[in-house]
């Protein structure tokens, strides 16, 4: 099966305000965006991916991430995260009304291409599919089959929003990568440990973590 990945990125001035104590002020949007491009082109390079859209408003990194072969989708302002994902599902369906649709987070810089893979793969034998993040509670990834509907609940507790929405919970093992994202300086140390994206690795090259 191949995937129609949809990505969510809000604007760069408002991202990643979690990591304040690890990164200045003038350093978190050149990091988020830097997630965002690593994320991106490693979902690109996925051989389960079809193509990738990113759902933002931000137009710096709807055009550097365009130029990684992301397709941009105009987020509906106002409406969070949820809500753009499930405009920009929508959106993508259009042209192909039973792709099977994936929604990705955005902070995975040390994603591989065969690990998500594996991970949709898997996804593939549901209806619909999450996979909890690296802490347990979250979410990185949301999939519905050609014909289902996203119905996402990303937020607060959404691995048990998504398990009590009917969503499968995957367990694959060894996908280290696709369960990283980055909130705050631990996850970034965790990232980083795994071995993070081109992008990433250069701008924390400019800061001191400890």
């Amino acid at each position: 099966m191949q995937w129609t990945l949809v990505i969510p990125l809000k604007a760069l001035a408002r991202a990643k305000s979690r990591l304040s104590d690890t990164a200045a002020d003038a350093l978190r949007p050149g990091l988020a965006l830097a997630f965002a491009q690593d994320t991106v082109a490693a979902a690109v390079d996925c051989p389960a991916v079809r193509d990738v859209a990113v759902v933002t408003g931000d137009t710096l990194a709807g055009r550097e991430l365009a130029a990684l072969g992301a397709h941009i989708v105009a987020d509906e302002p106002g409406g969070g995260m949820n809500a753009a994902l499930t405009h920009a599902a929508a959106v993508v369906r259009v042209p192909r009304p039973e792709s099977a649709v994936a929604a990705l987070n955005a902070d995975l810089p040390a994603l591989r291409p065969m690990e998500l893979a594996r991970v949709l793969d898997a996804a593939a034998e549901f209806p619909r599919a999450f996979l909890p993040d690296a802490a347990g509670i979250g979410t990185t990834l949301l999939t519905c089959a050609p014909g289902r509907q996203l119905l996402p609940a990303f937020g607060t507790d959404s691995r048990a929003r998504h398990r009590a929405s009917g969503a499968v919970e995957l367990a694959v093992p060894s996908v280290d990568s696709v369960r990283q994202d980055v909130d705050t300086g631990n996850d970034l140390r965790a990232a980083l440990a795994l071995g993070v994206g081109p992008r990433t690795a250069a701008v924390a090259a400019r800061m001191a973590l400890r």
